[in-house]
């Protein structure tokens, strides 16, 4: 099968792409397809004309943004969906719902899940609050995503750390500010893989334990990014052991929100467990980040999945995603005719 991977150039015409590209492409053809590589900065001609001159069974989308847009998937998806090309992963709308937060938590609090109470500071709109506030609080972008805007300023303890900080995201980030509860506790991530019935993966913690004592338990953009940083070598992802009952309890919470958000073929919630037992999902990422060393491959391998059954089975996921939607009749609306 002819399959082509999309992603994400830093600047048009740039030879390097993200790491995972190629472990994608090697697992790909391990599973006897034939994959090729396109990668876009922000040129929608490049995009198409790539696509249409390669003329893929299946789009194996990487593509988190475009050109200097970071919440240019919606566009990507839209455009493939447009084109009439399969490709894996979310749509647009479970795009959208990703990078509203807000909309994601007003979901989640529809099918009763667990959420940090929130309110949120536009630029140009009124505020909006799901909830009484407490502090301390985590104030951070409303639609980003990979930890931008998330610093040690974002904990704050006080009105006036909390309005400064919200000024900075408008600033700095040119994005409204989500001001939520900050939930103290164990953070967890779980790994989903599928649609129909889907397979939840052992959870993941993020182990805290080598963080300085004065620095919040967070995982923020030095955390994620800056490897000679303190808050990147006092975090690590680790397998827990967990009793049973707790992590049945997490990957429910988990398959509820997959569930909740419309996520298609695979995704990872993000969750807090409180020293009470209370569950808080803080995030729900559709098409999670699929490097082989990432929680979610991580987890897969945990739960018996190796990286190359993985990728495949995304593809076969997204693949028989197609073959159910094309088997329902299609309602055609008849022209009504008048005398």
């Amino acid at each position: 099968m002819k399959i082509t991977i999309l992603t994400h150039l830093e600047h048009e015409g740039d030879a390097q792409h993200d790491v995972v590209v190629d472990q994608v492409a090697k697992a790909l053809r391990e599973g006897d397809h034939k994959p090729s590589i396109l990668g876009v900065h922000g040129d929608v001609k490049k995009l198409i004309n790539g696509l249409t001159r390669r003329r893929p069974d299946l789009v194996f989308n990487l593509m988190e943004t475009f050109g200097e847009s970071q919440l240019g998937a919606v566009g990507v998806v839209g455009l493939l969906s447009l084109l009439n090309i399969r490709f894996t992963g979310a749509g647009a709308g479970e795009f959208y719902l990703q990078e509203d937060k807000a909309l994601t938590k007003k979901l989640l609090h529809f099918d009763g899940i667990g959420y940090p109470d929130f309110a949120v500071f536009s630029q140009n709109a009124d505020l909006e609050t799901g909830g009484r506030l407490r502090m301390p609080l985590f104030v951070k972008p409303l639609r980003m995503d990979g930890s931008i805007g998330i610093n040690g300023h974002s904990l704050v303890h006080s009105a006036k750390e909390m309005m400064q900080r919200v000024a900075a995201i408008h600033e700095e980030v040119k994005d409204a500010a989500l001001v939520e509860e900050y939930i103290e506790g164990r953070e967890f991530y779980v790994g989903i893989l599928g649609n129909q019935k889907p397979l939840v993966f052992p959870p993941i913690e993020m182990d805290f334990s080598k963080m300085p004592g004065h620095k919040p338990h967070v995982v923020d953009a030095k955390a994620k990014w800056d490897e000679n940083s303190v808050e990147y070598k006092g975090t690590e992802a680790v397998l827990p052991e967990l009793p049973d009952e707790l992590r049945a309890k997490l990957q429910k919470v988990a398959l509820d929100a997959y569930r909740a958000l419309r996520v298609r073929d695979y995704g990872r919630i993000d969750m807090r467990l409180t020293d009470t037992g209370d569950i808080y999902v803080i995030e729900v990422n559709a098409s999670c980040y699929l490097e082989q060393s990432s929680e979610y491959s991580r987890a897969a391998a945990a739960a018996g999945i190796d990286y190359v059954a993985l990728i495949n089975r995304i593809t076969e996921e997204a693949l028989g995603r197609y073959v159910q939607e094309a088997a329902v009749p299609s309602r055609k609306r008849k022209k009504k005719t008048t005398a």
